[in-house]
């Protein structure tokens, strides 16, 4: 695949392109007016933030602190509430600080989201992490690899360190049909042909080869076990480890089937999980979401603008204008 093929494959899935006639200034000023005096403009906040690309968004930033000498994001935080303010706040943020500030509350307090820290770190890339590193050390002054070991412990402590360190090749597409079936036979003697489980063997195969070595892999895997992969790891594994193996899985399998899972996770059953949908749509608007979106109806039957709408009404609180921001119909830049 050439790099022009790339783009094109990226261009396809990004949702936000921003306004190709942008001037941060007129939409600072739009924005302190729907923010002055009593009661807030919602919609003319959506109207702003959802079509604007993130760079925008911060050129926006900076406009309204020079013309009105405020926050935006502060002054925002102030005039909203509940799950629209989480959603609005969060596109405001620059992405791999988002991404960092997820991790960093996945983490504080008592108790650690572990699924958070599992969903961000076993499907970025090996770049993406590195800026998430640096993000991090900036907004928070520690370390990220240490604060996770300092959060948890054993295997999933490992596995964690090791996704984050990006060893993987996520660039070249060379596989070593050897090394895969040799690779294949280890993951086979560490697991199902012994006893209990090699869990080191398991970690440092998912985490140090490419995606395409471990497509091979899993091939040759399941010709020598007659089960997949996947399979083993649920019978060999469990809690929080199983989870992160099976996430590797899966995101070398099919990155966006990945977050078309996540998304119909969060919307299932009672409730919603607020966090893990702004999470996945927000951070995945400039990247792949469309191609998310193709994937989850077809594994679902349905589009995810149709589940949306189904949990509209709990996830806004049934205020118009805040419903909107989540539907086509609003013109929502991330045109679910």
């Amino acid at each position: 695949m050439t790099w022009y093929d790339r783009w094109n494959i990226e261009q396809e899935g990004v949702t936000v392109k921003g306004s190709s006639h942008f001037n941060p200034d007129p939409d600072a000023e739009t924005l302190y007016k729907a923010m002055k005096g009593i009661g807030t403009n919602e919609q003319a906040i959506i109207d702003v933030l959802t079509k604007r690309s993130n760079v925008q968004r911060q050129q926006i930033a900076k406009s309204f602190k020079a013309q009105f000498g405020k926050d935006l994001t502060e002054t925002l935080k102030s005039e909203l509430s509940g799950k629209f303010e989480r959603l609005i706040v969060a596109l405001m943020y620059p992405p791999y600080k988002y991404e960092a500030k997820e991790l960093h509350d996945a983490m504080k307090g008592l108790g650690t989201k572990e699924g958070v820290i599992i969903e961000i770190l076993a499907s970025r890339t090996k770049n993406q992490l590195r800026e998430i590193m640096k993000a991090y050390e900036e907004d928070y002054g520690s370390n990220l690899e240490e604060d996770i070991q300092a959060d948890t412990s054993g295997y999933l402590e490992r596995i964690l360190v090791c996704l984050l360190q990006g060893s993987r090749d996520d660039i070249s597409g060379f596989v070593d049909p050897g090394l895969a079936l040799q690779d294949a036979q280890d993951l086979y003697a560490a697991g199902e042909k012994i006893q209990g489980t090699d869990e080191m063997k398991f970690i440092t195969i998912l985490c140090t080869r490419s995606a395409t070595h471990l497509m091979r892999v899993f091939e040759e895997y399941e010709k020598i076990a007659n089960k997949s992969i996947e399979d083993s790891i649920k019978s060999e594994t469990h809690g929080s480890l199983e989870e992160a193996m099976l996430t590797v899985v899966k995101c070398t399998r099919n990155l966006h089937s990945y977050f078309a899972e996540r998304l119909h996770y969060a919307m299932k059953g009672a409730g919603t999980r607020d966090g893990t949908l702004i999470r996945n749509i927000v951070s995945r608007s400039e990247i792949d979401l469309n191609l998310i979106k193709g994937q989850f109806q077809k594994m679902y039957g349905k589009t995810l603008s149709s589940m949306i709408m189904g949990v509209a009404g709990e996830y806004v609180e049934t205020k118009g204008a805040q419903r909107a921001a989540l539907v086509p119909e609003s013109g929502f830049a991330f045109e679910l």
